[in-house]
């Protein structure tokens, strides 16, 4: 509520201060529900956490769905203004806080045996707080670059931030190491949060540079439902078809690998359906499935490593993948402008380079917004006007001047180039699903871990311990 109020007062000079604070403070809401939501799943139901964590985040993409039909209607039909439309989430807001009047949250089964937080932090240790306050400090690094730090200054402010973290947490454990196997459960988490969630920021952009910004919103829509839809299978996966969690992760990383690559060369609305569709499907069980992978492990960290684990690939999203993705598309854009006619790109290159993570070496000038901006309004308005008579919107670029039509042309050549290398990240994923799918048939099968078995050294292997 407090970000509603703080975003509606977005206006004049103030205006990116305003939004930048409404946001982070939605951010820290948003983490809050993440924090709290998956741990009181888990508890709810131990013996089944795959299954209900996916039909809990099964919510994520149907509010896709729905706010993208409400703004497509609000905004595009409507003219509804912007504010009103933030506005709308108090809705769901106020219908949640009228559901937990009254209610009484249960504990973790660590929390009804007793152990204490530092021991619950014993599994996450060095090598968690490591992945963790590392995109912590990325993100603290960003808090004092807009208060107009220097760069350097605001890079080293948010590394000894995450440096202090990380000693806090390895005196609380008395400097345990942490599991590996957590280790890197975190690692491939951070690689979803980047795949999953910074893609879905950007795929609308560019199905709808690709396409038109209404078959956009439709595959953006298309895939969204595809999620919504098989969430509620994991149980069927799991128990009826015999996959493992581990194996079920493996099968969508290779999934998502393909419908990624696939994607990166569609050139028909029908070839966009099956190329992110099959991208849809293999992104579908990524993020709670960790989860429950985590949660069925680990029962000792009660809800701190499924907590830390959520709030991992939440930062990785809004301090890699989204900023990343943006980061390939100036540079191939770029690229490919300069390429096709230096002195286009020069007329139409970016004042300032891009920069991936603040690194000076990652410097890319990009298209210049404002610029780039106005070429393609005046595309929309030749695709809406042959749409109208009947004819094929694809058309729409020959009917551009020469510069123009080379400037959109680098634009999709750096939309396709972005979906490629954003193709390695699930395949890097895919490697270490497998690794993992080979670690546990050697020590038995994968198997839910529970507290009494944990704190005597039960079923273990060697990256557990």
């Amino acid at each position: 509520m407090l970000s509603a109020f703080i975003t509606f007062g977005a206006s004049g000079g103030n205006a990116y201060n305003m939004l930048y604070t409404g946001m982070f403070v939605f951010a820290l809401a948003n983490g809050t529900l993440e924090a709290v939501a998956n741990p009181l799943v888990a508890t709810l139901y131990p013996n089944n956490r795959t299954h209900f964590l996916n039909i809990l985040h099964a919510s994520w993409p149907a509010g896709l769905v729905i706010g993208t039909v409400l703004g497509w209607v609000l905004d595009d039909k409507m003219h509804v203004g912007w504010k009103t439309q933030i506005l709308l989430y108090l809705i769901p807001t106020a219908i949640y806080g009228i559901m937990f009047f009254g209610q009484h949250f249960p504990k973790s089964e660590a929390s009804q045996k007793g152990v204490k937080l530092a021991e619950m932090f014993k599994d996450v240790g060095i090598l968690g707080a490591l992945v963790a306050c590392t995109l912590i400090a990325l993100f603290f690094g960003s808090i004092l670059q807009l208060f107009g730090v220097d760069s350097s200054m605001s890079k080293n402010g948010g590394y000894l931030m995450g440096g202090i973290l990380v000693v806090i947490v390895g005196v609380m454990t008395r400097f345990s190491f942490g599991s590996i196997l957590l280790f890197i459960l975190f690692i491939t988490h951070a690689l979803i949060g980047a795949v999953e969630l910074g893609t879905d920021g950007w795929i609308q952009n560019i199905t709808g540079n690709l396409f038109t910004s209404e078959q956009g919103k439709y595959l953006f829509m298309w895939t969204s439902a595809i999620m919504f839809a098989l969430r509620f299978c994991a149980h069927f996966i799991e128990k009826t078809l015999k996959i493992s969690p581990i194996g079920l992760l493996l099968i969508c990383a290779v999934l998502a690998c393909v419908g990624l690559h696939l994607a990166s060369g569609m050139t028909t609305f029908g070839m966009a359906l099956i190329a992110l569709g099959i991208y849809a499907i293999g992104k579908t069980f990524f993020w709670p499935t960790m989860l429950a992978v985590a949660s069925d492990r680990f029962p000792r960290t009660g809800a701190v490593a499924i907590s830390i684990m959520g709030g991992i690939g939440m930062l990785s999203a809004g301090m890699i993948g989204g900023p990343g993705l943006g980061y390939l598309k100036d540079r191939y854009a770029g690229e490919a402008l300069a390429q096709a006619d230096p002195a286009v790109f020069a007329d139409y290159k970016a004042a300032e380079p891009s920069k991936f993570l603040n690194i000076e070496s990652t410097a890319a000038f990009g298209l210049d917004g404002k610029k780039f901006g106005e070429v393609n309004d005046n595309l929309a308005k030749i695709r809406a006007e042959i749409t109208q008579a009947g004819g094929d919107p694809a058309s729409a670029i020959e009917k551009l001047s020469p510069t123009e039509r080379k400037v959109v042309e680098a634009s999709i050549a750096g939309d396709r180039h972005t979906l490629k290398t954003d193709a390695l990240i699930p395949a890097t994923m895919a490697v270490i699903y497998l690794v993992l799918l080979v670690y546990f048939k050697v020590i038995g099968g994968y198997k839910p871990v529970h507290l009494a078995e944990e704190l005597t050294g039960g079923i273990k292997g060697p990256m557990q311990a």
